[in-house]
This record gives C-alpha cells, sequence and structure tokens, in this order.
C-alpha cells in the first residue's frame, strides 16, 4: 500500500510566512495531522477485504438462484391447482 505523507513543519512554516500567530499555525498544523490520520486509517480495502467480499458474493448469488428455483416452483403449484380449479 502507497503511504501517504504529510510535511508538518512545511505546513507550520507556510502557516507563519502568511501571518498567523505561532500557536495557531501549531494547532492549525496538528489538527491537520489528526484529520488525515483518520481519514486514512482504515479507508483503504485490502486484498483479504476484497477476497471476502467476492466469497460473500458468491455465496449470495448461490442463494438467490436457490430462491428463484422456490419461486418458480411455488408458482407452478399455484397455477396447477388454479388450473385444476377452474377447468
Amino acid at each position: 500500500m502507497k503511504a501517504v505523507t504529510f510535511d508538518t513543519l512545511k505546513f507550520f512554516e507556510r502557516l507563519k510566512a502568511a501571518g498567523v500567530s505561532e500557536q495557531q499555525a501549531l494547532a492549525m498544523t496538528e489538527a491537520q495531522k489528526e484529520a488525515f490520520s483518520d481519514a486514512l486509517a482504515g479507508s483503504f480495502a485490502t486484498k483479504s477485504n476484497i477476497a471476502r467480499l467476492e466469497a460473500d458474493l458468491t455465496d449470495i448469488k448461490a442463494e438467490q438462484k436457490i430462491i428463484r428455483w422456490m419461486l418458480g416452483f411455488l408458482l407452478a403449484g399455484m397455477v396447477a391447482l388454479l388450473i385444476k380449479a377452474f377447468a
């Protein structure tokens, strides 16, 4: 996985150069660093996550196929009963 870097010193110095007080620049730098770390923590899917999802989707597709067959037999049975009742 590719790491994302954030140069806090450069960010801090740029804020100070723009006229932000040192205390405010430090607070903003820490807040930005925390926001990046929170946003990137666990937000990327790993190969194992993707493999697990694919396995789950395969299971769901198999269950859907069974449900379709069951509904087909149920519908055929109802149609047969209706034909028998009105024939």
